[in-house]
C-alpha cells in the first residue's frame, strides 16, 4: 500500500479568479459564508428524519486501487479525490494507494489491507474514509465493520459537493434526486429497534393482526423513497419546459448556440464572463457552477450567438448525476457547437480530455462539433501547451484572467458558427432600417454599402428572412 501525503498541499490560483461584478462578488460572498464546522456531527438516528442520510465529512482518509496506468496516472485521480473532500469541507490527512488487478469484490481493497487501513484510520484520529471508486452496498457494509468510522465513496461525495453548491429550485430538485437514486440500494438498517414486523395485538401472536407481517422499517423507507422520487422527476418535467420554450424561441429566430463544456475548474465560467461581461459566480473550487446560464454575445463579423455555461465534468461522474441533470445537460446536445475548455496547468490534461468526451457521448453530444480552447494559458507549461497543441491541432489556447487568446478564440467561433441558408444581394431603402438590423442581429453580413438609393447589403440569412427581402432583391444566389 503506497502513501500519498497531503500535507503540503496548496490550492493554487490557476488563474480562474478575475475580478468580476457585483451579482459575482455576492453569490461568492454568500457560499463562503457557510462552511462546515469540525467536529459538528450530521449523522441521523432516524432514515425517516429526512430522504436521505446526511454525510459527517471533517477529517478523512484516501483510499484508492491502482488497477491499470502507470502510477502518476493513479496519484492523479488521488489527488483530484483529494481537492474533491476539500471541496465539501473535510480536511485530507492522509492519501493510500493499493496495487490490485481489480477491486475485491468483498471489501474493495482486501481484508488485509483493510486492517491495515484500520490502524491508518486510529493512528491519524480520522472519522471518515473515501474510496477512489464506487462501492457496491456490500464493500461499504463490510468495509465499515473493520475500520469502525464512515465509509463512503467519490460517488456520494461529488454528490454531497452537488447538494452543497445547488442554489436554484430546479438544481436542488435535480441533486435530491440523484442522491435518493444512489441511496436506494444502499438502505439497510441501523439496530434492532428499526424492526416494524407486525402492529395491532400481533405483539401477542393471537387474534386479528397476527396474520403475517407487515412494512419493515426499510421497506418504508424504500417507499418513501420511490414516492418522492416519482415527485421530483414530475416537477424536474415541469421546469424543463420553460427552458425547452426558451430554446425552440432561439431556433425559430435562427440564432446559433453554442455551449461551453469541460472538466470541472477548467474556468469555463470565467470564460463566460470575459466574453459576455456575464457576472456569473466565479471560484476556484470544483464543481462551483451548477445552473446553466445562458448569454448572448456576437462574433467579430457582427453575428449574434449565444452561449451556455454548463455544469464541469470529472472522472467517473455519477450516472446519477448524469440522469439527473440530463435537462441542463441538454444545452450541450442542441448546440451548434461546443467550446471545449482545458485547463491547460492541470498535470494531466490529455486525462481531463478524455473524461469529457466520454461524458459528451453518454448524453448524446458525441456527434455536435467541438472547438477545444486551453485555457489558463498565463499558468501553464509551454511544454504542456505545446503538448496539447499537437494532441488537437485546431485548438486555441487562451487566457480568461487576463484576456490573451480571446480575439483568435472568438474568430475561430465565428467560422465554425453555421451559416445561413440563402445568400442575398439586397438594396434596401433608408426607411426599412428595421430589416438592416434583423440582417445584420440574424444573418451574416458579407458587405455593407451606404448608396443614394439605400443600403446596399450582401449577405447570408435564413429562408424565412430571404422570402421577406425577396422584393428588395438585386441578385439571389445559393439554393
Amino acid at each position: 500500500m503506497t502513501s500519498v501525503s497531503y500535507e503540503d498541499h496548496d490550492n493554487e490560483d490557476h488563474g480562474d479568479r478575475e475580478d468580476l461584478p457585483a451579482l459575482g462578488d455576492l453569490d461568492l460572498a454568500d457560499r463562503q459564508a457557510l462552511r462546515r464546522v469540525a467536529g459538528l456531527s450530521t449523522e441521523l438516528h432516524d432514515i425517516t428524519e429526512v430522504e436521505y442520510r446526511a454525510l459527517r465529512l471533517e477529517r478523512v482518509v484516501l483510499i484508492g486501487v491502482w488497477t491499470d496506468g502507470d502510477e502518476s496516472r493513479a496519484e492523479n485521480s488521488l489527488r483530484e479525490l483529494a481537492l474533491l473532500a476539500e471541496t465539501a469541507g473535510s480536511q485530507v490527512l492522509e492519501g493510500l494507494m493499493q496495487r490490485r488487478p481489480k477491486p475485491d469484490p468483498a471489501t474493495y481493497i482486501g481484508a488485509g489491507k483493510a486492517a491495515e487501513l484500520s490502524d491508518v484510520v486510529v493512528a491519524s484520529g480520522a472519522d471518515t474514509v473515501i474510496c477512489d471508486g464506487e462501492l457496491a452496498p456490500s464493500q461499504l457494509r463490510n468495509l465499515e465493520d473493520i475500520v469502525k468510522v464512515k465509509v463512503i465513496d467519490r460517488t456520494a461525495l461529488i454528490l454531497d459537493i452537488f447538494a452543497q453548491h445547488a442554489r436554484s429550485r430546479e438544481g436542488k430538485a435535480q441533486v435530491e434526486l440523484a442522491q435518493l437514486e444512489y441511496l436506494l440500494p444502499r438502505l439497510r438498517g441501523w439496530g434492532g429497534n428499526l424492526s416494524r414486523q407486525v402492529g395491532g395485538r400481533a405483539a401477542g401472536g393471537v387474534g386479528i393482526g397476527g396474520r403475517g407481517p407487515g412494512e419493515t422499517k426499510i421497506e418504508l423507507d424504500r417507499r418513501r423513497i420511490r414516492t418522492r422520487t416519482a415527485k421530483l422527476r414530475r416537477q424536474l418535467a415541469a421546469m424543463s419546459k420553460s427552458r425547452d420554450t426558451m430554446r425552440a424561441e432561439r431556433r425559430r429566430r435562427k440564432v446559433p448556440a453554442v455551449a461551453i463544456a469541460g472538466y470541472t475548474n477548467a474556468g469555463k465560467s470565467s470564460l463566460l464572463n470575459r466574453l459576455t461581461g456575464a457576472g456569473v459566480l466565479v471560484e476556484d473550487a470544483l464543481f462551483a457552477t451548477l445552473d446553466p446560464t445562458v448569454r448572448r454575445a456576437q462574433s467579430p463579423g457582427g453575428r449574434a450567438f449565444t452561449l451556455a455555461d454548463t455544469v464541469g465534468f470529472v472522472r467517473h461522474l455519477p450516472h446519477q448525476l448524469v440522469e439527473a441533470f440530463r435537462s441542463t445537460l441538454e444545452e450541450v446536445v442542441h448546440a451548434d457547437l461546443i467550446l471545449h475548455v482545458v485547463d491547460g496547468s492541470d498535470a494531466g490534461p490529455e486525462a481531463q480530455i478524455d473524461a469529457v468526451r466520454e461524458v459528451l457521448r453518454e448524453i448524446g453530444a458525441g456527434d455536435v462539433a467541438e472547438l477545444v480552447v486551453i485555457n489558463k494559458s498565463d499558468a501553464a507549461d509551454p511544454l504542456t501547451i505545446g503538448r496539447l497543441r499537437r494532441r488537437e491541432p485546431h485548438s486555441v489556447v487562451v487566457s480568461a484572467r487576463t484576456g490573451d487568446g480571446i480575439e483568435a478564440l472568438l474568430a475561430a467561433i465565428e467560422e465554425r458558427l453555421p451559416r445561413p441558408a440563402r445568400e442575398v444581394r439586397v438594396l434596401l431603402p433608408y426607411e426599412r432600417g428595421d430589416l438592416v438590423a434583423r440582417v445584420h442581429e440574424h444573418g451574416e453580413v458579407l458587405s455593407q454599402e451606404h448608396t443614394a438609393q439605400g443600403t446596399a447589403l450582401h449577405a447570408r440569412v435564413s429562408l424565412g428572412l430571404a422570402a421577406e427581402l425577396e422584393g428588395f432583391s438585386v441578385e439571389t444566389t445559393g439554393p
